[in-house]
């Protein structure tokens, strides 16, 4: 039965980064804080402002009462209209009504509103400013009218448009001081974290472990960086040792434990690679398969320790003869092996083996300061002439080796299908 598909799964959003954080954090925080002060302020003079309006309608109303009350006496209201229009044109009033004693219209006085900006500021000051004002024009103690004073609110309109003005400017200088204290501020946060956290993508994606975290001025972010930087030396340390251990158990995997040369398994790869190349330019390899001569008779009369110390000095005899593109390995025991590329010509091959058979005659001298002689037999085999492959040339130099044992120990000849010196 098929199984049904699992559901696809929803998108992974991106996360805000801390710079994107902090900025709006310090942008929210100015801009609360002048919001806040702007309204306490303007809350403030609003009140203030109340009462001074206040205060000031009173004031023009009685002096419009005594401007007034002569008019009312005679009832002249031409005089009683034109000294109310004398006055109010000169303050922030909007109407001025008089009545008479029993309560008549009399005089009054009315500003033209015949613009849109005069209308919305007797709008606003019908709702911010106090009512109408009535005062008593009294004469001898009678009440002879009355004045009721309108006010215009220009001069709160005026306030009102100012601190808005003043408020979205302290807003804006607000602003930018947010925006240029938390690019210092972010320099000094940000910037040691986006760093601390290069040094760590350096870390995983390239194991460059010998990276550090530079000391910042920030105490809590510099001891962050301290204790990074003492894992990296830890890290540091176990890759070291993990690579020596590595390159050690390399060494010993390929490498014979007692002479340091390279063992089989190293050789015949060697050997392999050094076959693939002659096979494309066209030159010969040679093999030469070196056993020692009575070698069981030291290890049997002498002891392991003599024959150990036999086998070093062979094994460094026999590299001093080398080329330094040449190569020699313990294949085990007494057994040891050379590869020489490249080849020129099958002569060269067997003056190389009389050079190894030469710089046997010395004697070895063992730790404890006896001597032994030895002697070596010594076979060569040729690629393409004796072989193609690495394990048929090493079977062919071991077989020209055991033939020239046989025939004379200490000697070497060619494997056969090449003629050479004996």
């Amino acid at each position: 039965m098929r199984q049904p598909a699992p559901p696809a799964s929803p998108p992974r959003a991106s996360r805000p980064t801390l710079q994107s954080v902090l900025r709006r954090a310090h942008l929210r925080l100015a801009f609360v804080a002048v919001a806040m002060a702007a309204v306490s302020l303007i809350v403030v003079a609003v009140i203030a402002l109340r009462a001074y309006a206040g205060n000031n309608l009173n004031l023009l109303a009685r002096s419009l009462g005594y401007t007034v009350e002569a008019a009312l006496v005679f009832g002249d209201r031409i005089a009683a209209a034109e000294a109310i229009g004398e006055i109010a044109g000169k303050e922030d009033v909007a109407e001025v009504i008089v009545t008479d004693g029993k309560g008549l219209p009399f005089a009054a006085w009315q500003l033209p509103a015949d613009s849109a900006i005069a209308r919305l500021e007797r709008q606003v000051a019908g709702i911010a400013l106090p009512g109408p004002v009535t005062t008593l024009v009294l004469h001898d103690g009678i009440v002879v009218g009355h004045v009721e004073v309108h006010g215009q609110g220009r001069q709160f309109f005026g306030f009102l448009l100012g601190g808005i003005g003043g408020i979205l400017a302290c807003l804006a200088i607000s602003v930018f001081g947010a925006y240029v204290s938390s690019q210092r501020l972010l320099h000094n946060i940000v910037a040691p974290l986006r760093a601390l956290a290069d040094v760590a993508h350096a870390v995983r994606r390239e194991r460059a472990f010998e990276q550090r975290v530079e000391p910042v001025a920030i105490a809590e972010l510099n001891q962050l960086g301290d204790d990074f930087n003492a894992l990296l030396d830890e890290l540091e340390e176990w890759q070291n040792n993990l690579r020596e251990e590595n390159a050690s158990l390399e060494h010993q995997a390929n490498h014979d434990a007692l002479t340091g040369l390279p063992n089989r398994v190293q050789f015949e790869w060697c050997l392999e690679r050094a076959l693939c190349g002659a096979a494309e330019t066209g030159q010969r390899v040679a093999v030469l398969y070196l056993d020692c001569d009575h070698f069981k008779e030291v290890n049997d009369c002498l002891g392991h320790e003599a024959g150990d110390a036999v086998l070093i000095g062979i094994a460094a005899r026999v590299r001093m003869q080398l080329r330094e593109a040449d190569l020699v390995a313990r294949l085990g025991g007494d057994e040891f092996v050379v590869m020489l590329t490249p080849m020129r010509e099958a002569a060269s091959a067997g003056r190389i083996a009389e050079g190894l058979l030469a710089s046997m005659a010395p004697t070895i001298v063992l730790p404890d300061g006896r001597t032994v002689a030895t002697t070596m037999s010594i076979g060569v085999a040729l690629y393409p002439d004796h072989a193609s492959d690495a394990i048929g040339l090493l079977r062919a130099a071991d077989a020209a080796m055991y033939r020239a044992k046989r025939a004379q120990p200490g000697s070497w000849q060619f494997a056969e299908g090449v003629a050479g010196p004996a």
